[in-house]
């Protein structure tokens, strides 16, 4: 395989003849000289080729290299005498792969919004930042399968086609292979291909603790649909969710976890990845890296939700302190009230515990007095809520219980109750919503800049 610009400079070796493949950033003529800066996307930095009029097609094509174009270069790494570069190659042969047309070609060498950028998707990953948070999210989901490596999970790839809702919302996107119009009747989908409905998946929990129940530690890493309708910089309809379950393990056990892989996670990513961070931190949000350390360097502050409600009510009192949606107990708290935590009361990642159990769904655990149930959210700074987890309901009768209540047709999870019925434990789990991780990590306002092809109310690009 031909070697990158990344490898070359990390290792440059003067006087190497080697052959590079990439795409034209710029390209400035200077009398008999040519130099032009191309990437391959390996890294943030460009690799500088200078030609020279000896080169047989210096004038007839080299010259008129244009932003955009491809190129493959054979010449001779040497040392530069430029500042802010150690080396660049000597081209001894330059072959034009390709032409983009400066006169259509809308990434020229300028700065462009994100909002423009989502207009041409299929070439925002040539840019600058748009690269870097491709090269972050591949760092970051590396990392996430490492630390369930080293910890003894095993990866378990749950179903995308579903006939279980696993929230409870009716948020699901429906998968028929019939034609709409024979769609009707008492079962309109009992002569579709599964015999019954079936949709897209929102979650592969429930799928999940089957295994954990078989493998005690077990993890999901895949995508993710909901259907709701939420045309915000917070909501995808297709999103990727990293969902570990484990047996033997209950609330604490699951903060625990959630913490330590977040920790454990970035601290890889602030060693490996520098370069693509300070882009970030000084084009997009300032201070991020100090941002990333600190959520590194001490625990997460743990409050229950009762406590967190408190503080908002003080807030929004004595303190004056305007919230758009007004704070009362009982409340799904909002993303406003979530960042207020995290970033002017706490100043760091907040999680909040046992959650009113009428805003949470039916396989949470019910705590003592059937008020609340052992939930837990992880807030982070800019984002609000990352992670939601809780101790599954491992009780048969209780979790019965709240599958009537939430009006859920038993039988069609009698699959589910037979994990409480055989052998049931103490378990637990939480999802992590990958493109806000990433968005956390990379400081992105929009969560439709840090998935390659964002699905949202509307638009399905490429």
């Amino acid at each position: 395989m031909r070697q990158t610009i990344k490898e070359i400079l990390r290792n440059p070796s003067i006087g190497r003849e080697m052959t590079v493949s990439g795409w034209v950033r710029t390209r400035r003529n200077s009398g008999s000289l040519c130099f032009v800066e191309i990437s391959d996307g390996s890294c943030l930095a460009n690799l500088q080729v200078i030609a020279d009029s000896g080169l047989e097609n210096f004038s007839t094509e080299i010259k008129k290299l244009t932003t955009g174009s491809s190129v493959e270069v054979c010449g001779i790494l040497v040392a530069s005498p430029a500042k802010g570069q150690e080396v660049e190659l000597q081209a001894n042969k330059i072959t034009v792969l390709g032409y983009a047309d400066p006169a259509v070609y809308p990434l020229q060498k300028k700065r462009h919004s994100f909002e423009f950028l989502r207009s041409i998707n299929h070439l925002r990953p040539r840019t600058n930042a748009l690269g870097a948070v491709s090269r972050l999210r591949s760092a970051l989901s590396l990392g996430i399968h490492e630390f369930f490596a080293e910890h003894g999970f095993f990866q378990v790839h749950t179903p995308i086609i579903t006939t279980s809702d696993c929230e409870g919302a009716g948020e699901m996107f429906t998968v028929t292979a019939l034609d709409t119009k024979q769609l009707g009747g008492p079962d309109p989908f009992g002569g579709d291909f599964f015999g019954r409905r079936a949709g897209l998946t929102v979650s592969g929990q429930l799928q999940a603790e089957v295994y954990a129940m078989a493998l005690g530690r077990v993890y999901t890493f895949g995508p993710t649909f909901r259907a709701e309708n939420s045309n915000t910089s917070r909501h995808l309809a297709e999103f990727w969710m990293v969902e570990p379950e484990m047996a033997f393990c209950d609330l604490a056990c699951n903060m625990d976890v959630a913490e330590s892989l977040i920790q454990t996670v970035i601290r890889r990513i602030l060693d490996s990845c520098p370069d693509d961070l300070a882009l970030f931190d000084r084009f997009v949000a300032k201070g991020l890296i100090t941002k990333l350390e600190s959520a590194c360097a001490e625990k997460f502050v743990r409050l229950t939700y009762t406590d967190a409600i408190d503080i908002l009510l003080e807030a929004q009192g004595k303190g004056g302190r305007e919230f758009v949606v007004p704070v009362s107990w009982g409340m799904d708290m909002q993303a406003e009230h979530e960042r207020f935590l995290c970033e002017e009361v706490a100043r760091r990642p907040v999680i909040v515990t046992n959650y009113p159990r009428a805003i949470k769904p039916f396989y949470m655990r019910l705590d003592e007095g059937e008020k609340t149930v052992a939930a837990m959210d992880i807030l982070v700074p800019g984002i609000g809520e990352l992670v939601g987890g809780s101790q599954r309901e491992e009780r048969y009768d209780v979790l019965l219980a709240r599958m009537e209540e939430a009006g859920l047709d038993v039988d069609e999870y009698s699959w589910y109750l037979d994990l409480r019925r055989y052998g049931s434990v103490v378990h637990s789990g939480f999802g992590l919503g990958f493109e806000r991780f990433v968005q956390f990590v990379t400081g992105m306002a929009n969560i439709r800049d840090v998935i390659p092809f964002p699905r949202t109310p509307g638009s399905a690009p490429c």
